[in-house]
């Protein structure tokens, strides 16, 4: 839809003039938020942001910032986390190309849009509220990130495709270049892409942060062939990131190795029944420690080089009988994982352990949807059945281990190390088509099983899927799967001037998963597993535990043209989380906070200006010692040229006038730094400047 950014960035591509709104129809009515990078000329209806954005951010995560009711959770260069209204995680069902998989690191440095470079992004999707059934179990709703490709072009002549981009970034002098090279017809495709991305120390408002450099490379084809008996496509990838900091984390990334494959098919579209099916994988290798891009410890019994792999397997099967605006569909899914950390010191032979012992994890689900009118409402209903078996191996530590942890692995040992279950999740969306004013309504069930990390964690240690808080935390063989109540309200309307969405909505979740302190003597160290976190100088440890949570809130965007060359556009979004089993506030929840751009635009070039304003956040988690965090307001400036046609330069300058913050979500710092002290909350970048080149037909 022709909303939010969306509108904001047509105009910026010269497709719309100041008084040129396009109105949402009923059937342009969508529930996904999709942001497409994007430099072409288009007139499609999606949320649009420019290429520059490229190199404003290295980190896709980073985008769903500017979708209503998402967040950035900033733990490095390239392993920024999702959040959703309040949700993130693995609640977010984050998938690259429609396909899911298990990341490689326990603490998840490598969130899943790790794996999708921004110089090779399309589009990011965000599923409105909630997931539908067909992606698969989730709490929250889901992020599918698109890379760019050669489609299937008109005729039997070969045609030359290219999406090609090269960036710079004054504020750690990084640069990026990457993109897609290609041939297509209307029956085969195939392209090569590649990126590769370096990026130094991020520069702050009077500093600098030490180790936060990164390094990545990606590599891989795509390709497809159509005919009469239906389309079939291919899609293989490689991933090698480089030595990266994580300065939240005890440790930094020293390497992640990934290869990603899908085969899809899809049957012709003619005719009343099509079948879909696709299968996946992908393989990563990891290797993290505390001394390689950090000033390592100086005692030798602490240096940590840990290993990490994980290995997924999936299939779908989905049978479709209708059209899109009316439909019904039943589907097969099937995904397989398996997962191992190991820790090691690298200079003591006969000191290593699992914290995470091969484990198996493997879920099995069907679905049901229907999508057609109730009379003048329409409708979309699901209903998905889940079955779940994960289990884990037994840890053999060496024997340099302490007797203490080799305590805890004996314990562990002992447990009965698998569990398995059944999660239901039911999705009911409605909507009426008023002219210009839709209403909506979304009533659902969603579901989450807990982790690896969360389950199996037998050893006290910072491994916390990504909180970065500095906590030891350890799993619960006997969590129960998170179950959310779901009720969202809200309304699309527009003029030929004006639009606003605003959305509001409640999620009452039982069992939800967080960190709790491990007994009911916190700071008494009469436990095993105190004893063992004692001796990392982490008294307090938490244990993974089901609790009971609410969260509600609000959010919009909206927009107007002030007049033909001048229009502003926003972003606003509340959201606040309690438990209900305690008088406390959930860990982590983003604070209020709004994004406006005013956009003046000429035929040729633009340019805007933007202010991020965030309110202070004092509604913490006083179980978990959260801290509060100040308010701050942010201004950033940014403009287009087209050059000739097929190339567009867009650049800008972000943090103008060099802003000291610190993000409410941002992790402590666990590293010698000559411009911020340990344990401080991690202060966000200083004032920097981009540029981004394009080159590309249609542009």
């Amino acid at each position: 839809m022709t909303i939010g950014l969306g509108a904001l960035a047509l105009m910026e591509l010269g497709i719309l003039g100041a008084g040129d709104m396009v109105a949402p129809t009923a059937q342009d009515v969508s529930w996904v938020d999709e942001i497409v990078v994007t430099g072409s000329r288009t007139t499609e209806t999606h949320t649009v942001v420019p290429t520059g954005t490229i190199a404003s951010m290295p980190d896709a995560a980073g985008l769903v910032a500017r979708i209503p009711g998402g967040a950035l959770v900033n733990n490095g260069g390239l392993s920024g986390q999702v959040q959703y209204r309040g949700l993130y995680g693995d609640r977010v069902l984050v998938r690259i190309n429609g396909q899911r998989f298990h990341t490689g690191g326990p603490n998840s440095m490598d969130p899943p849009l790790h794996y999708a470079p921004m110089l090779l992004i399309n589009s990011l999707g965000v599923d409105r509220g909630v997931s539908p059934v067909r992606n698969g179990p989730g709490l929250a709703g889901g992020v599918n990130a698109r890379l760019k490709q050669a489609d299937f072009a008109q005729g039997e002549v070969l045609q030359p495709y290219y999406d090609l981009g090269l960036s710079y970034r004054a504020v750690d002098d990084s640069y990026g270049m990457g993109g897609v090279v290609g041939l297509s017809n209307q029956y085969s495709r195939i392209n090569l892409l590649a990126s590769r991305e370096e990026g130094g120390d991020t520069r702050l408002a009077g500093g600098k942060l030490k180790g936060t450099r990164y390094d990545r490379t990606l590599y891989g084809l795509s390709g497809g062939l159509k005919g009469r008996l239906g389309e079939l496509g291919l899609d293989l990838r490689r991933q090698e990131t480089g030595p990266s900091g994580n300065l939240p984390f005890a440790m930094d990334i020293v390497w992640f190795d990934a290869d990603f494959g899908k085969l899809t098919y899809q049957s012709p579209e003619q005719g009343l029944y099509r079948l879909e099916a696709t299968l996946g994988f992908n393989d990563i290798d990891h290797g993290m420690n505390n001394y390689g891009l950090r000033q390592g410890p100086t005692m030798t019994s602490m240096k940590r080089l840990s290993l990490a792999s994980a290995k997924t397997r999936t299939a779908d099967l989905r049978v479709v009988r209708g059209r899109s605006e009316q439909y019904i569909a039943a589907g097969f899914d099937f995904e397989q994982a398996d997962k191992n950390v190991l820790i090691t010191n690298p200079d003591v032979a006969g000191f290593f352990f699992a914290s995470l012992p091969d484990v198996d994890m493997s879920r099995y689900g069907g679905h049901v949807e229907w999508r057609g009118a109730l009379s003048r409402i329409q409708s979309e209903m699901g209903l998905r059945l889940d079955h779940h078996e994960i289990s884990a191996g037994v840890v053999l530590p060496g024997d340099a281990v302490p007797v203490g942890p080799r305590g805890l692995a004996s314990l562990f040992n002992a447990e009965q190390r698998q569990w398995s279950g059944q999660t239901v999740d039911v999705v009911s969306r409605f909507w009426l088509d008023m002219g210009n004013f839709t209403p909506r309504l979304t009533l659902a069930r969603k579901t989450r099983v807990p982790n690896a990390v969360e389950r199996f964690a037998w050893m006290p240690t910072e491994a916390s899927g990504g909180l970065a808080d500095g906590n030891n935390y350890v799993g619960d063989l006997k969590l129960k799967p998170e179950t959310a109540w779901i009720i969202e309200g809200g309304l699309d309307w527009s003029s030929s001037r004006a639009y606003a969405r605003p959305t509001i909505y409640y999620r009452r979740i039982d069992g939800y998963i967080q960190g709790v302190p491990y007994d009911d003597t916190p700071g008494v160290i009469d436990t095993p597993v105190e004893r063992v976190s004692a001796m990392s100088d982490d008294t307090t440890p938490l244990r993974f535990a089901n609790v009971d949570a609410e969260l509600w809130g609000v959010d919009l965007d909206f927009g107007a043209a002030l007049t033909q060359r001048l229009r502003l556009d926003g972003v606003a979004a509340y959201v606040r989380g309690k438990r209900r089993d305690r008088d406390d506030n959930l860990y982590r929840m983003a604070p209020p906070n709004v994004r406006l751009k005013a956009t003046w635009q000429e035929r040729a070039w633009s340019v805007g200006g933007e202010v991020v304003a965030v309110a202070s956040q004092d509604r913490v988690s006083h179980v978990n010692g959260e801290q509060s965090s100040a308010g701050y307001a942010l201004f950033n400036l940014s403009g287009d040229w087209q050059l000739r046609p097929g190339v567009r330069l867009e650049a800008g300058v972000e943090n103008i006038f060099d802003k000291a913050y610190r993000d409410h979500l941002s992790g402590r710092n666990r590293t010698v730094q000559p411009d911020v002290a340990l344990g401080e909350k991690l202060p966000g970048a200083g004032r920097g400047a981009y540029i981004t080149v394009r080159f590309h037909p249609s542009i």
